[in-house]
């Protein structure tokens, strides 16, 4: 996942817009970006997998890296959907 600081010079605007866009901006719309990412992870980690077994790389350690970075992402984004599953399953044991 990659993360980008705004410069100094451009901090006021760039908040202003970033909560402008976090008001329009659905969940569904964040879930679907998180699980993109996520297969952009793991897309890049098979292709890494697979130029390391064809041979046209020798670099392993960006190929671990790369496999680890998937495999975390993956693991994440299970318990994250392990949680709201059980908050909606309490949210239906509840009486009305």
């Amino acid at each position: 996942m990659k993360i980008n600081f705004p410069s100094q010079l451009n901090l006021d605007i760039q908040d202003t817009q970033r909560k402008d866009n976090a008001k329009s901006a659905s969940f569904a719309d964040f879930l679907n970006t998180a699980i993109s990412q996520v297969n952009d992870l793991q897309l890049q980690s098979e292709s890494l997998n697979t130029a390391l077994a064809a041979g046209k790389t020798d670099n392993i350690h960006q190929v671990m890296v790369a496999a680890e970075k998937a495999e975390i992402a993956l693991q994440f984004t299970l318990q994250v959907r392990n949680k709201i599953l059980e908050a909606y399953q309490e949210i239906m044991r509840m009486p009305v």
